[in-house]
Parts: C-alpha cells; structure tokens; sequence
C-alpha cells in the first residue's frame, strides 16, 4: 500500500495573460478620455461662472418646484399601480371581449406620446366644458396638475400592467400545481405563493418605470404646472443663463441616484433568501 510521506507545497497562481492591444481598447480609451475632459470642462465652467446671487434668488423656486414634482409622480405612481391590477387580470383573462378591451388600453397608451396624452387630456377636454361642468367634473379638469397627474396615472398604468402580467406568467405552472395538491385553495395560492414570486421579478422594471415617470415628469412645464422643470423656465425667462438649466438637470440626476440605490437595498432586502 502507498503512502506519501511529503505534501506538494501550494503554488502561486499562474500569471495573469497580458492582454494585447486593439484598435477597439484605443478607441474606448480615447473616447472615455474625451467624457472625462468633457465632465471635467463642464465641471470648471461651472465653478468659474457660478453666481451665487441667482442661486439664493431662484433656489427656493426649485425646491418648490421639487416638491411639485415628486408629489406628481407619487401620487401617479400609486394611481396607476391601481388601476395596474385590474388591467393586468383582464389582459389574462380567457374572456375575449375583456381581455381586448385592455390590449387595445395598452397598446394605445404604450404606442402613443406621453406628451400627446397630456395634450389631449389639458387641451382637448377642455373643448367639453358644458358636459363636464354638467356631470360635475370640470372642478377637477380645469386644473392643470390634475390633468397632468390623470394623464400620467393612465399612462403608467399601461406599463405596469404589463410588468405584474409579464411577473405573474413567469411563475411557474408547477407552483399552482404544487399549492393545488396540498388543497390550499386558489385564491390563498396566489396571494400567499404566486403574487410574492412575481413582484420579486417585477421588483427592477417597477424601478426602472418610477425613474421614467421622474424625468417624463418635466413635461408638464408645458401646460404651467411649476414643477422643477416648470420653475427652471421661469429662472431662464427671467435671467437668460443656461446655468439654471444646469441646475434642473443636477436636481433630476441627484433623485435618480437616490431612487437607485434605495431600489438596490430593497431588492437585496427582499431577494435575501435567493442568495447563495
């Protein structure tokens, strides 16, 4: 019988391959350096030309502006999370009828410019004043905030409906099959088994959604509402500097990095289970 009477000592790892140089890593070199000094010259205007007398003038605008703007977007966000639910059941459902009607709802609110349905929701219904101050809705209509948060509340709807029925399908049959042979009744099975499965899976376009209706959120400066981007215009009208432009776009980059990162926590949060 063999035996060893020694042990191999452990040995450095080989050598990583040196990687050659291509046309394609000079290029991206190239062009990552032309960002740089792009972010770099942007950076230094700014610092060089910063005027503190329009920011203390104009600041409290933007920050009212701000509110604006994510009171919006919550309050469509959760709308249209509402109005998601029904749409999404009906898009699977087997009757015909039901499930056109909310194809047809989502193809023309995904197909359509957010921009237009803001147009035709501010501009158009105010062509139907006499109906709408007779069935007591022209209080709501005539306010432009309103028209923007139903506009956006439709249109977001659209998309995350399509989101919970694209999470929901991806469940696999064998889930409901599994709960259905322990006797837990339907119902109980998709509220307790198939709907936590699938708002994991919908957890990141749900994310990626709330951060487009943040930077669409700027077009309803068009139809004056004074939202960041409503307030920026009026600091631009009135000062003439492309600062205040700037300004905004720090603003919207800064709530994006927030949105971002707390999405980041909560999926490591609530996917902790899913590690290895």
């Amino acid at each position: 019988m063999s035996h060893i009477d020694t042990l191999v000592p452990p040995q450095p790892a080989p050598p990583a391959a040196a990687k050659p140089i291509t046309g394609s890593r000079i290029a991206g070199m190239v062009f990552l350096l032309l960002w740089i000094l792009l972010l770099g010259g942007m950076v230094l205007m700014m610092f060089n030309n910063w005027d503190w007398e329009k920011f203390t003038k104009y600041g409290p605008r933007y920050i009212s502006g701000l509110q604006v703007t994510l009171g919006l977007v919550a309050a469509s966000i959760v709308g249209g999370a509402i109005l998601s639910f029904p749409l999404a059941f009906a898009r699977m459902s087997k009757n015909r009828i039901l499930s056109g009607i909310a194809y047809v709802y989502v193809y023309l609110f995904r197909g359509t410019p957010l921009l237009a349905q803001v147009f035709l929701i501010y501009y158009g219904l105010g062509s139907f004043r006499p109906q709408l101050e007779a069935a007591g809705l022209w209080w709501f209509f005539k306010d432009a905030w309103n028209c923007a948060f139903f506009s956006f509340a439709l249109n977001t709807a659209a998309y995350q409906a399509e989101i919970l029925r694209g999470a929901i399908e991806s469940v696999p049959r064998g889930q409901r099959e599994a709960a259905a042979s322990l006797g837990i009744n339907t119902r109980i099975s998709f509220w307790k088994i198939i709907m936590p499965q699938a708002l994991i899976v919908a957890l990141r376009p749900y994310g990626n959604e709330i951060i487009l209706m943040v930077k669409a959120s700027a077009i309803v400066a068009i139809v004056t509402v004074y939202d960041l981007m409503g307030e920026t215009k009026y600091a631009f009208s009135r000062t003439f500097d492309y600062q205040t432009y700037l300004w905004a776009a720090i603003f919207y980059l800064v709530i994006v990095e927030i949105l971002r990162n707390l999405w980041n926590v909560l999926e490591a949060r609530l996917t902790r289970h899913l590690k290895r």
